[in-house]
């Protein structure tokens, strides 16, 4: 059990979404090969294709693609977001996350979205599951920096006037954790995304949770 009456930790809690949020990781992987393959490139690795998720949607299929010539960028991102858009109601919550947010919120936690998505993904994810009035605020790659450049969270601190010390970032990339890092901020990974959960050492996350279960009872226990 956990005490409701304990003061909060944290004001703010900011979180990635694809593989943090969302179920998409497998997805996205599978739409970065396609694209490159599409233009010419060598297909990434699984691994390879996984790791660039949580950067802008350009510097990750830059580093996905590393044989693929900047002219063919513009290319290569449509390819990518034709893919992605061919399955993208494929794309489910985690079994979890709507309660876990609500709980949170009851508790009287303000909550973000910091993402490498577009702004447009973003709205269109938002819509397709309901999920619009559950955030106080969001940040794209698109309208700010990619992570781990610090400018999304620090926006979004500054948009609802908590400081550093009360922000938690959580993430499941090494992206995230960076981020969080560079903006100030404490964080918590979680081991069922994009990045083995082994790399976030460095970045000295507060916790790792292992599932949403999980996180929501070191959320309401800790934060």
């Amino acid at each position: 059990m956990t005490d409701s009456n304990k003061p909060l930790r944290f004001d703010l809690i900011a979180f990635d979404w694809d593989g943090t949020l969302y179920d998409s990781t497998r997805l996205i992987v599978r739409c970065i090969q396609a694209a490159v393959i599409d233009v010419g490139g060598a297909k990434p690795s699984e691994n390879d294709a996984a790791w660039v998720i949580g950067l802008g949607l350009a510097e990750a299929l830059a580093r996905a693609a590393p044989d693929v010539p900047k002219e063919k960028y513009p290319e290569l991102g449509a390819r990518y977001r034709y893919h992605y858009l061919q399955h993208q109601d494929d794309i489910v919550l985690f079994d979890g996350v709507l309660q876990m947010l609500d709980a949170l919120r009851e508790r009287g936690h303000r909550l973000a979205v910091a993402t490498g998505k577009s702004r447009r993904g973003l709205n269109e994810a938002l819509r397709s599951v309901a999920l619009r009035d559950r955030f106080d605020a969001s940040r794209t790659a698109d309208e700010t920096f990619g992570k781990p450049h610090p400018r999304m969270l620090l926006e979004l601190m500054e948009e609802l006037d908590v400081p550093p010390e009360r922000t938690l970032m959580i993430g499941d990339t090494t992206h995230d954790l960076q981020l969080a890092q560079n903006a100030g901020c404490a964080s918590v990974g979680v081991s069922y995304g994009a990045h083995e959960p082994e790399s976030f050492d460095e970045f000295k996350p507060l916790h790792v949770a292992h599932s949403v279960a999980g996180l929501q009872a070191w959320l309401l226990e800790n934060a």
